[in-house]
């Protein structure tokens, strides 16, 4: 698993036309939609995410449950049209063979990084967890708002 949300679709130019006869496992659209609500310059982990999805239960029933291997498992199998660069490993790390697509998009966006040491294989740095981390409650900026009406008992935990 790359981790990268690419599919097969993605890779040959063909992703939008097929993305839009697949139907998604509840689970999966749900996943989707956190990764779309992060904002630019901000992260989530699996963890993260998943937590979050625990603790909301869908309008037509119970909550699906999955943990952090579930939501990369989603992510790297219909993560390709939504920014799943956004959704990563609680240490930082880049995802292995998509770190420099990965590293184009959090220079773009300001995502806070820490530079790799000079020993660091490739010079890939991690990403500053502590600053990048998003806990669903503020927009990107330093308002405190609420954000897709999710309230702050539904915000994934920082542990």
């Amino acid at each position: 698993m790359s981790g990268n949300g690419d599919t097969a679709e993605d890779r040959d130019g063909g992703a939008a036309a097929a993305a839009a006869d697949v139907t998604l496992p509840d689970y999966a659209e749900r996943v989707l939609g956190v990764a779309e609500l992060i904002p630019p310059g901000r992260v989530m982990t699996y963890g993260d995410v998943a937590e979050w999805l625990a603790g909301q239960a869908p309008a037509d029933g119970p909550a699906a449950t999955g943990g952090p291997r579930q939501v990369g498992r989603v992510m790297a199998l219909y993560g390709g049209a939504v920014p799943w660069w956004r959704v990563v490993r609680a240490d930082g790390t880049l995802l292995p063979g998509s770190e420099l697509r990965a590293l184009a998009h959090y220079r773009d966006e300001g995502t806070p990084l820490r530079e790799a040491s000079r020993a660091a294989e490739g010079h890939i740095p991690r990403l500053d967890m502590r600053r990048a981390r998003w806990d669903g409650g503020e927009a990107g900026g330093d308002d405190g708002g609420e954000t897709g009406g999710e309230p702050a008992a539904h915000r994934p935990g920082r542990g």
